[in-house]
């Protein structure tokens, strides 16, 4: 594909948070997604990258995935996936399991023996 058919890919407008490590350091940094495509994204924010950089992004539904840097402009900057993935997946919600509450979190429901009830 050259450099125009990359443009011709469909992409998903959307606003989802993801965290970004760049390969070699343990740190992770927040980013904005604010497009997705089963190749690549956009994502916004402060972090220092180069082009041609390798980093993994932590996709919601999705978990990590392997890119590159393709462009940077400003506080913005493309990333190129290394393997294609499904971008229906970071638009799903988050899936919850039933009961998936933990116990400290529950209320108390608290038991009354009948016979200890006052009738006023």
């Amino acid at each position: 594909m050259t450099e125009l058919d990359h443009r011709q890919v469909g992409r998903d407008s959307l606003f989802l948070m993801a965290d970004v490590r760049l390969a070699g350091a343990g740190d992770e940094h927040r980013v904005k997604v604010r497009n997705l495509s089963g190749g690549g994204m956009m994502a916004e924010g402060h972090v220092k990258v180069t082009r041609g950089a390798k980093l993994e992004i932590n996709l919601r539904n999705i978990g990590w995935v392997e890119g590159v840097v393709a462009w940077i402009q400003e506080n913005r900057f493309g990333i190129a996936f290394l393997e294609e993935i499904d971008p229906k997946l970071a638009r799903e919600p988050i899936a919850i399991q039933p009961d998936s509450t933990p116990r400290f979190v529950k209320p108390v429901i608290a038991t009354i023996d009948p016979a200890r009830i006052r009738k006023i």
